[in-house]
């Protein structure tokens, strides 16, 4: 984890305590099985401090395209992203947005962060959600750019070679204040200069993948990157798709707390295997 340096406003805030749940603790540093929305709707609001989260994309869908399911290759029968979690129907697919965004806005604590992740598919909807459904403020639109990215081979259009996080806060825009942008190692981590807001790592390594692959991973460094910048040690950092764990690695490794939920019980496992080898 960086050093704090001496700077004005980097006093360490005291480990927030969980906070109770029907007579128990919100929990802490684990993976909870299930659907995110019944987990969420459990828990009392202002429960956790910021939510880092990499939901899905819709590209299982086709995105309505004529004859098309998943996301594959004009010259192959190949399908590299056909989940039957990431299909959903254009109505359903933007009232599960609305829903499970309302019910972590709901949960997170009033000015706390909120990062989505989401590619062209789903981050306009994302976007017009927090911004006029939810009444959310929008700090940054964060461009990950991937220097290595898999080439297009249809010739019809650019290749795609990011993704995009919005970078909310947890508050109308005129009440939104005091969150958490730790300038100072952003700046350290940057050289000594400020961080924009074009971010280039490369597509997860395949050591990241060695105990199992899921088709949407994000590279540890990149999620360790919004961790350092959007929290304080000892913070509670949900997210709800939890995936194959990427999130708490970061958080882990940085001396957050985190909180996954996952209802695929093989990313569960693959979650599982990655945080124990991490020790």
């Amino acid at each position: 984890m960086l050093e704090s340096s001496a700077k004005p406003d980097r006093k360490k805030r005291p480990a927030t305590r969980p906070t109770p749940i029907h007579g128990e603790e919100i929990p802490r540093n684990r993976i909870l099985v299930g659907d995110c929305l019944a987990e969420m709707r459990s828990w009392p609001a202002a429960s956790v401090d910021h939510c880092i989260v990499d939901p899905p994309f819709n590209i299982g869908s086709g995105s309505g395209r004529k004859g098309k399911a998943g996301l594959g290759w004009a010259f192959s029968s190949h399908v590299t992203m056909a989940e039957q979690w990431d299909a959903y129907g254009k109505d359903e697919f933007f009232a599960f947005n609305v829903e499970w965004l309302r019910e972590v806005s709901r949960v997170v604590k009033p000015n706390g962060n909120i990062l989505v992740f989401g590619t062209y598919h789903n981050i306009y909807q994302l976007g017009f959600i927090i911004q006029d459904v939810l009444e959310r403020r929008v700090l940054n639109s964060v461009i990950w750019s991937k220097p290595n990215a898999q080439p297009n081979i249809t010739a019809r259009m650019l290749t795609e070679s990011t993704e995009q996080v919005i970078w909310a806060v947890n508050n109308t825009p005129a009440k939104a204040t005091g969150w958490t942008f730790n300038y100072w190692d952003a700046k350290e981590m940057n050289g000594g200069k400020q961080m924009r807001n074009v971010w280039e790592f490369p597509v997860t390594a395949k050591r990241e993948r060695a105990e199992g692959k899921h088709p949407s991973q994000k590279p540890l460094g990149l999620l360790e990157r919004a961790v350092l910048l959007a929290s304080k040690p000892g913070e509670l950092i949900l997210d709800p798709f939890g995936g194959s764990g990427t999130l708490a690695l970061a958080a882990a490794k940085h001396g957050r707390d985190w909180l996954l939920i996952e209802k695929d019980q093989a990313y569960v496992d693959i979650a599982g295997r990655r945080l124990a080898a991490a020790g």
